[in-house]
């Protein structure tokens, strides 16, 4: 007989005020910019100088737009574009969920690259500093995926599986808590431990670099033991769509490195 952890069943609202419903998954949304937020406040004090402080209050608007909107049409275009063809307005829905981590990673691209443009700003840079704050959400995006019971893993026997009540009667790799750890909690602390190094925050593109190539190994790995959404299955040689598109990440992240090391900011 396989043992398994019960799953905690905690109720995916926080709290409820009539019509006014505020859920975990919103929560780490709110929670994930404003610390994130935060963060690059305290970042930027170190040279080289990305941004001033009140130019990162202003970017904040810019990022949020960026990770809403490119996190739906990323979810719709990705992964249920069929779906959403024949019902379009359906992708307006947000409260009913679906959102993807690279639509809203290229979502806050753009909002950043037109932002650096619009203030005159040095994009590596200012990129440098936003991808050491970016595992804050992923961290608490992950945990929030757990308490709703979705995105869970494979079946498995391993003594600390979890019966998910949307996963059948058998235990599931609690895959959310690994993203949580891989993407949120180590990715964070490694870009933490680099950005005290002042040689690698003076080589503009590495933080970025170590991040998305970080992310993108992360999320694959992970992909390994996760269970592939219903209406896409594996692809290819038994891969799912999340490695498809963490690949690029690695690749960029690797190239962005290698240039880093080649150029050094004054």
């Amino acid at each position: 007989m396989t043992l398994a952890i019960a799953f905690p069943n905690i109720d995916p609202v926080l709290v409820s005020f009539g019509p006014i419903v505020i859920r975990w998954y919103a929560l780490a949304y709110i929670v994930g910019l404003i610390a994130g937020w935060r963060y690059m406040r305290a970042l930027a004090r170190r040279p080289p100088l990305a941004a001033p402080a009140e130019t990162i209050d202003d970017f904040l608007v810019w990022a949020t737009l960026g990770v809403v909107f490119g996190g739906r049409i990323g979810y719709v275009l990705f992964y249920n574009p069929g779906y959403y063809a024949q019902n379009p307005l359906a992708a307006f829905a947000l409260w009913q969920g679906g959102m993807s981590f690279h639509g809203g990673l290229l979502g806050v691209l753009v909002a950043t690259v037109g932002f650096a443009r619009r203030r005159r700003l040095p994009l590596l840079p200012f990129a440098d500093a936003l991808a050491c704050v970016t595992p804050i959400g992923l961290l608490l995006g992950r945990l929030a995926n757990f308490i709703n019971g979705e995105l869970f893993g494979r079946v498995t026997e391993v003594p600390w599986g979890v019966v998910f009540p949307r996963g059948g009667p058998l235990p599931r790799h609690p895959s959310q808590i690994y993203e949580a750890f891989l993407e949120g909690l180590l990715l964070l602390a490694l870009l933490h431990g680099l950005w005290r190094i002042e040689a690698v925050r003076r080589r503009p593109g590495a933080l970025t670099g170590v991040f998305l190539a970080g992310y993108g190994l992360a999320r694959a790995s992970v992909e390994l033991v996760r269970e592939p959404d219903a209406h896409i299955g594996l692809l290819i040689g038994g891969t799912t769509l999340g490695q498809w598109l963490s690949f690029p990440m690695i690749v960029v992240g690797a190239l962005l490195i290698a240039y880093a090391l080649r150029v050094r900011a004054p």
